[in-house]
Protein backbone atom coordinates (compact mmCIF):
# COMPACT_ATOMS: atom_id res chain seq x y z
CA UNK A 1 0.00 0.00 0.00
CA UNK A 2 2.86 2.40 0.73
CA UNK A 3 4.13 2.14 -2.85
CA UNK A 4 0.61 2.61 -4.26
CA UNK A 5 0.07 5.72 -2.16
CA UNK A 6 3.44 7.11 -3.23
CA UNK A 7 2.57 6.50 -6.87
CA UNK A 8 -0.78 8.25 -6.43
CA UNK A 9 0.65 11.36 -4.73
CA UNK A 10 -0.35 14.53 -6.58
CA UNK A 11 -0.68 17.32 -4.01
CA UNK A 12 1.67 19.00 -1.59
CA UNK A 13 1.25 22.20 0.39
CA UNK A 14 4.68 22.77 1.99
CA UNK A 15 8.01 23.07 0.21
CA UNK A 16 11.33 24.00 1.82
CA UNK A 17 13.77 25.08 -0.86
CA UNK A 18 16.49 27.63 -1.52
CA UNK A 19 16.48 28.71 2.11
CA UNK A 20 12.84 29.77 2.15
CA UNK A 21 9.50 28.23 3.10
CA UNK A 22 7.04 27.99 0.22
CA UNK A 23 3.37 27.47 1.07
CA UNK A 24 0.48 26.74 -1.28
CA UNK A 25 -2.07 29.46 -0.48
CA UNK A 26 -5.11 27.47 0.60
CA UNK A 27 -7.31 30.56 0.81
CA UNK A 28 -7.62 30.76 -2.97
CA UNK A 29 -8.00 27.08 -3.81
CA UNK A 30 -9.49 25.51 -5.88
CA UNK A 31 -9.57 28.45 -8.30
CA UNK A 32 -5.89 29.39 -8.09
CA UNK A 33 -2.76 27.41 -7.24
CA UNK A 34 -0.58 30.17 -5.82
CA UNK A 35 2.65 29.57 -3.92
CA UNK A 36 3.86 32.16 -1.41
CA UNK A 37 7.45 32.36 -0.14
CA UNK A 38 8.38 33.25 3.46
CA UNK A 39 11.77 34.26 4.84
CA UNK A 40 10.90 35.25 8.43
CA UNK A 41 9.33 33.72 11.52
CA UNK A 42 6.82 36.57 11.71
CA UNK A 43 5.78 35.95 8.13
CA UNK A 44 5.22 32.25 8.80
CA UNK A 45 3.21 33.07 11.94
CA UNK A 46 0.96 35.36 9.90
CA UNK A 47 0.55 32.64 7.26
CA UNK A 48 -0.67 30.29 9.98
CA UNK A 49 -2.96 32.89 11.54
CA UNK A 50 -4.48 33.96 8.21
CA UNK A 51 -5.06 30.36 7.03
CA UNK A 52 -2.59 30.35 4.15
CA UNK A 53 -1.58 27.05 5.72
CA UNK A 54 -3.97 25.08 7.95
CA UNK A 55 -4.36 21.61 9.36
CA UNK A 56 -2.68 20.68 12.64
CA UNK A 57 0.29 18.73 11.23
CA UNK A 58 0.96 21.31 8.50
CA UNK A 59 0.88 24.11 11.06
CA UNK A 60 3.48 22.33 13.19
CA UNK A 61 5.75 21.67 10.23
CA UNK A 62 5.48 25.28 9.04
CA UNK A 63 6.27 26.59 12.53
CA UNK A 64 9.42 24.43 12.66
CA UNK A 65 10.63 25.93 9.39
CA UNK A 66 9.64 29.37 10.71
CA UNK A 67 12.03 28.85 13.63
CA UNK A 68 14.84 28.08 11.19
CA UNK A 69 14.15 31.36 9.40
CA UNK A 70 14.02 33.23 12.70
CA UNK A 71 17.28 31.71 13.92
CA UNK A 72 19.02 32.65 10.69
CA UNK A 73 17.92 36.29 10.97
CA UNK A 74 18.71 36.55 14.69
CA UNK A 75 22.19 35.08 14.27
CA UNK A 76 22.96 37.39 11.36
CA UNK A 77 21.93 40.37 13.50
CA UNK A 78 24.59 39.47 16.10
CA UNK A 79 24.45 39.82 19.86
CA UNK A 80 22.71 37.26 22.07
CA UNK A 81 20.74 35.77 19.22
CA UNK A 82 19.47 32.79 21.22
CA UNK A 83 17.79 35.15 23.69
CA UNK A 84 16.38 37.18 20.82
CA UNK A 85 15.01 33.97 19.25
CA UNK A 86 12.56 33.68 22.15
CA UNK A 87 10.46 36.36 20.46
CA UNK A 88 10.11 34.11 17.41
CA UNK A 89 9.09 31.16 19.59
CA UNK A 90 6.37 33.35 21.10
CA UNK A 91 5.03 34.81 17.86
CA UNK A 92 4.75 31.35 16.30
CA UNK A 93 3.17 29.84 19.43
CA UNK A 94 0.57 32.61 19.50
CA UNK A 95 -0.53 32.09 15.90
CA UNK A 96 -3.21 29.41 16.61
CA UNK A 97 -4.13 28.15 20.11
CA UNK A 98 -5.92 24.81 19.62
CA UNK A 99 -3.68 22.61 17.43
CA UNK A 100 -1.18 20.96 19.77
CA UNK A 101 1.10 19.95 16.87
CA UNK A 102 2.21 23.58 16.73
CA UNK A 103 3.54 23.49 20.30
CA UNK A 104 4.91 19.96 19.87
CA UNK A 105 6.99 21.05 16.87
CA UNK A 106 8.26 24.19 18.62
CA UNK A 107 9.23 22.10 21.66
CA UNK A 108 11.18 19.73 19.42
CA UNK A 109 13.05 22.66 17.93
CA UNK A 110 13.83 24.02 21.40
CA UNK A 111 15.03 20.61 22.57
CA UNK A 112 17.31 20.38 19.54
CA UNK A 113 18.92 23.67 20.53
CA UNK A 114 19.40 22.31 24.04
CA UNK A 115 21.21 19.25 22.64
CA UNK A 116 23.77 21.18 20.59
CA UNK A 117 27.25 19.75 20.87
CA UNK A 118 30.37 21.93 21.17
CA UNK A 119 31.25 23.29 17.76
CA UNK A 120 27.97 22.17 16.15
CA UNK A 121 26.38 24.70 13.78
CA UNK A 122 22.96 25.55 15.31
CA UNK A 123 21.46 26.64 12.00
CA UNK A 124 22.35 23.36 10.33
CA UNK A 125 20.98 21.44 13.31
CA UNK A 126 17.70 23.36 13.35
CA UNK A 127 17.16 22.96 9.63
CA UNK A 128 17.82 19.23 9.85
CA UNK A 129 15.33 18.96 12.72
CA UNK A 130 12.62 20.81 10.79
CA UNK A 131 13.15 18.58 7.75
CA UNK A 132 12.98 15.53 10.01
CA UNK A 133 9.66 16.71 11.46
CA UNK A 134 8.33 17.14 7.92
CA UNK A 135 9.47 13.75 6.64
CA UNK A 136 8.38 11.98 9.81
CA UNK A 137 4.85 13.29 9.37
CA UNK A 138 4.69 11.96 5.81
CA UNK A 139 5.83 8.53 6.96
CA UNK A 140 3.35 8.56 9.84
CA UNK A 141 0.55 9.30 7.39
CA UNK A 142 1.51 6.32 5.24
CA UNK A 143 1.43 4.06 8.29
CA UNK A 144 -1.93 5.42 9.44
CA UNK A 145 -3.38 4.99 5.96
CA UNK A 146 -2.56 1.28 6.08
CA UNK A 147 -3.89 0.81 9.62
CA UNK A 148 -7.12 2.69 8.96
CA UNK A 149 -7.73 0.84 5.72
CA UNK A 150 -7.28 -2.49 7.50
CA UNK A 151 -9.78 -1.40 10.15
CA UNK A 152 -12.37 -0.61 7.48
CA UNK A 153 -11.77 -3.99 5.85
CA UNK A 154 -12.01 -5.77 9.22
CA UNK A 155 -15.49 -4.45 9.95
CA UNK A 156 -16.91 -4.56 6.43
CA UNK A 157 -15.09 -5.73 3.35
CA UNK A 158 -17.58 -4.65 0.68
CA UNK A 159 -17.29 -1.30 -1.12
CA UNK A 160 -19.00 1.24 1.11
CA UNK A 161 -19.83 4.91 1.60
CA UNK A 162 -17.70 7.07 3.88
CA UNK A 163 -18.25 10.58 5.22
CA UNK A 164 -15.55 13.06 6.16
CA UNK A 165 -15.41 16.59 7.58
CA UNK A 166 -13.05 19.51 6.93
CA UNK A 167 -9.78 18.79 5.09
CA UNK A 168 -7.32 16.20 6.37
CA UNK A 169 -5.42 15.47 3.18
CA UNK A 170 -2.03 16.35 1.76
CA UNK A 171 -2.97 20.03 2.10
CA UNK A 172 -3.29 19.70 5.89
CA UNK A 173 -0.19 17.60 6.55
CA UNK A 174 3.33 16.86 5.43
CA UNK A 175 1.87 14.66 2.68
CA UNK A 176 -0.88 12.10 1.90
CA UNK A 177 -3.11 13.06 4.80
CA UNK A 178 -4.51 11.64 8.03
CA UNK A 179 -8.23 10.84 7.66
CA UNK A 180 -8.03 11.49 3.93
CA UNK A 181 -4.96 9.26 3.74
CA UNK A 182 -7.05 6.41 5.14
CA UNK A 183 -9.81 7.17 2.65
CA UNK A 184 -7.29 7.22 -0.21
CA UNK A 185 -5.87 3.86 0.83
CA UNK A 186 -9.35 2.34 1.18
CA UNK A 187 -10.27 3.64 -2.28
CA UNK A 188 -7.14 2.14 -3.82
CA UNK A 189 -7.97 -1.17 -2.11
CA UNK A 190 -11.48 -1.24 -3.57
CA UNK A 191 -13.23 -0.70 -0.24
CA UNK A 192 -14.94 2.59 -1.11
CA UNK A 193 -17.92 3.17 -3.35
CA UNK A 194 -18.34 6.89 -2.58
CA UNK A 195 -17.02 9.58 -0.24
CA UNK A 196 -19.36 12.24 1.11
CA UNK A 197 -17.54 15.48 1.97
CA UNK A 198 -19.13 17.98 4.35
CA UNK A 199 -18.73 21.52 2.99
CA UNK A 200 -17.35 22.59 6.43
CA UNK A 201 -18.54 26.10 7.17
CA UNK A 202 -17.44 28.83 7.44
CA UNK A 203 -14.11 28.38 5.60
CA UNK A 204 -15.50 25.64 3.33
CA UNK A 205 -12.44 23.42 3.62
CA UNK A 206 -14.51 20.43 2.51
CA UNK A 207 -15.96 22.19 -0.52
CA UNK A 208 -12.77 23.95 -1.62
CA UNK A 209 -10.04 21.55 -0.52
CA UNK A 210 -11.22 18.00 0.22
CA UNK A 211 -13.47 17.78 -2.83
CA UNK A 212 -10.65 19.21 -4.96
CA UNK A 213 -8.09 16.71 -3.66
CA UNK A 214 -10.36 13.67 -4.06
CA UNK A 215 -11.74 14.65 -7.47
CA UNK A 216 -8.20 15.26 -8.71
CA UNK A 217 -7.32 11.66 -7.84
CA UNK A 218 -10.41 10.16 -9.44
CA UNK A 219 -12.10 9.26 -6.14
CA UNK A 220 -15.91 9.21 -6.32
CA UNK A 221 -16.86 12.17 -4.10
CA UNK A 222 -20.12 14.00 -3.43
CA UNK A 223 -20.23 17.36 -1.69
CA UNK A 224 -22.98 17.98 0.86
CA UNK A 225 -24.08 20.75 3.19
CA UNK A 226 -22.98 20.16 6.78
CA UNK A 227 -26.63 20.00 7.86
CA UNK A 228 -27.28 17.09 5.47
CA UNK A 229 -24.95 14.66 7.30
CA UNK A 230 -27.58 13.00 9.53
CA UNK A 231 -29.92 12.57 6.56
CA UNK A 232 -27.13 10.92 4.57
CA UNK A 233 -26.28 8.57 7.45
CA UNK A 234 -29.92 7.47 7.39
CA UNK A 235 -30.35 7.16 3.62
CA UNK A 236 -26.97 6.77 1.85
CA UNK A 237 -25.60 3.63 3.50
CA UNK A 238 -22.68 5.41 5.18
CA UNK A 239 -20.67 2.96 7.32
CA UNK A 240 -17.87 5.20 8.64
CA UNK A 241 -17.35 8.84 9.54
CA UNK A 242 -13.59 9.46 9.30
CA UNK A 243 -12.09 12.71 10.62
CA UNK A 244 -8.79 14.15 11.78
CA UNK A 245 -7.92 15.93 15.03
CA UNK A 246 -6.23 19.08 16.27
CA UNK A 247 -5.75 17.81 19.82
CA UNK A 248 -6.47 14.54 21.64
CA UNK A 249 -6.39 14.48 25.43
CA UNK A 250 -5.24 11.78 27.85
CA UNK A 251 -8.72 10.25 28.12
CA UNK A 252 -9.29 10.10 24.35
CA UNK A 253 -11.45 13.21 23.93
CA UNK A 254 -10.85 14.84 20.53
CA UNK A 255 -10.83 18.48 19.47
CA UNK A 256 -11.47 18.88 15.76
CA UNK A 257 -13.10 21.27 13.31
CA UNK A 258 -16.44 22.65 14.50
CA UNK A 259 -19.23 20.26 13.52
CA UNK A 260 -17.31 17.09 14.41
CA UNK A 261 -19.10 16.62 17.74
CA UNK A 262 -22.55 16.62 16.16
CA UNK A 263 -21.32 14.15 13.53
CA UNK A 264 -20.28 11.76 16.29
CA UNK A 265 -23.64 12.07 18.04
CA UNK A 266 -25.48 11.42 14.78
CA UNK A 267 -23.17 8.53 13.93
CA UNK A 268 -23.91 6.78 17.21
CA UNK A 269 -27.66 7.22 16.68
CA UNK A 270 -27.48 5.72 13.18
CA UNK A 271 -25.06 2.89 13.99
CA UNK A 272 -22.29 4.44 11.88
CA UNK A 273 -18.71 3.87 13.07
CA UNK A 274 -16.59 6.89 13.94
CA UNK A 275 -12.83 6.96 13.27
CA UNK A 276 -10.31 9.66 14.24
CA UNK A 277 -6.97 9.63 12.42
CA UNK A 278 -4.06 11.69 13.77
CA UNK A 279 -0.33 11.34 14.47
CA UNK A 280 0.79 10.80 18.06
CA UNK A 281 2.09 14.40 18.08
CA UNK A 282 -1.59 15.42 18.24
CA UNK A 283 -2.03 13.61 21.58
CA UNK A 284 -1.60 15.91 24.57
CA UNK A 285 -1.17 13.70 27.64
CA UNK A 286 -0.79 16.81 29.80
CA UNK A 287 -4.51 17.52 29.43
CA UNK A 288 -6.81 15.19 31.32
CA UNK A 289 -9.90 15.71 29.19
CA UNK A 290 -11.40 17.78 26.42
CA UNK A 291 -12.68 20.29 28.97
CA UNK A 292 -9.07 21.51 29.28
CA UNK A 293 -8.56 22.26 25.57
CA UNK A 294 -8.46 25.96 24.59
CA UNK A 295 -11.00 26.49 21.81
CA UNK A 296 -10.12 29.14 19.25
CA UNK A 297 -12.84 31.63 18.36
CA UNK A 298 -12.21 33.58 15.18
CA UNK A 299 -13.46 36.86 13.75
CA UNK A 300 -17.23 37.01 13.37
CA UNK A 301 -16.84 38.37 9.84
CA UNK A 302 -16.17 34.79 8.75
CA UNK A 303 -19.90 34.17 9.31
CA UNK A 304 -21.24 37.60 8.45
CA UNK A 305 -19.53 37.84 5.07
CA UNK A 306 -18.95 35.71 2.01
CA UNK A 307 -16.17 36.70 -0.36
CA UNK A 308 -15.95 40.04 1.41
CA UNK A 309 -19.67 40.77 0.88
CA UNK A 310 -21.99 40.92 3.86
CA UNK A 311 -24.70 38.24 3.77
CA UNK A 312 -26.06 38.29 7.34
CA UNK A 313 -28.16 40.59 9.48
CA UNK A 314 -26.62 42.96 12.02
CA UNK A 315 -26.30 40.53 14.92
CA UNK A 316 -23.70 39.28 17.37
CA UNK A 317 -21.67 36.30 16.22
CA UNK A 318 -20.43 33.18 17.97
CA UNK A 319 -17.65 31.62 15.88
CA UNK A 320 -15.83 28.79 17.66
CA UNK A 321 -13.81 26.92 15.04
CA UNK A 322 -13.31 23.69 16.99
CA UNK A 323 -15.44 21.49 19.22
CA UNK A 324 -14.68 18.52 21.48
CA UNK A 325 -15.96 15.00 20.78
CA UNK A 326 -16.07 12.85 23.94
CA UNK A 327 -14.14 9.59 23.82
CA UNK A 328 -17.26 7.51 24.41
CA UNK A 329 -18.57 8.53 20.96
CA UNK A 330 -15.40 7.35 19.18
CA UNK A 331 -14.98 3.83 17.82
CA UNK A 332 -11.28 4.09 16.97
CA UNK A 333 -8.33 6.46 17.13
CA UNK A 334 -5.73 5.59 14.49
CA UNK A 335 -2.12 6.78 14.96
CA UNK A 336 1.25 5.74 13.56
CA UNK A 337 1.80 3.89 16.86
CA UNK A 338 -1.28 1.74 16.40
CA UNK A 339 -5.05 1.72 16.76
CA UNK A 340 -7.04 2.35 19.93
CA UNK A 341 -10.59 1.03 19.75
CA UNK A 342 -13.12 2.49 22.21
CA UNK A 343 -10.50 4.85 23.69
CA UNK A 344 -10.16 5.63 27.37
CA UNK A 345 -7.39 6.93 29.64
CA UNK A 346 -5.78 3.52 30.21
CA UNK A 347 -5.71 2.66 26.50
CA UNK A 348 -4.32 6.08 25.56
CA UNK A 349 -1.52 5.75 28.12
CA UNK A 350 -0.68 2.31 26.78
CA UNK A 351 -0.60 3.64 23.21
CA UNK A 352 1.84 6.41 24.07
CA UNK A 353 4.28 3.88 25.51
CA UNK A 354 4.57 2.13 22.14
CA UNK A 355 7.16 2.83 19.50
CA UNK A 356 6.15 4.04 16.06
CA UNK A 357 5.21 1.18 13.74
CA UNK A 358 7.21 2.49 10.76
Amino acid sequence: MRERLLAAEKVKAIDWRNGALHLLDQRVLPFEETWLAYDSAAGVAEAIRSMVVRGAPAIGISAAYGLVLGARARRAAGGDWLAALEADFRVLADSRPTAVNLFWALNRMRERLDRLKPGEDPLVALEAEAVAIHLSDREANLTMAQLGMELIRKHQGNPQALLTHCNTGALATGGFGTALGVIRAAWLDGLVERVYADETRPWLQGARLTAWELAGEGVAVSLNADAAAAHLMKTAGITWVIVGADRITANGDVANKIGTYQLAVNAMHHGVRFMVVAPSSTIDMALESGDDIPIEERDGRELLELGGRRIAAEVEVVNPVFDVTPADLIDAIVTEKGVVERPDAAKMAQLMCRKRLH
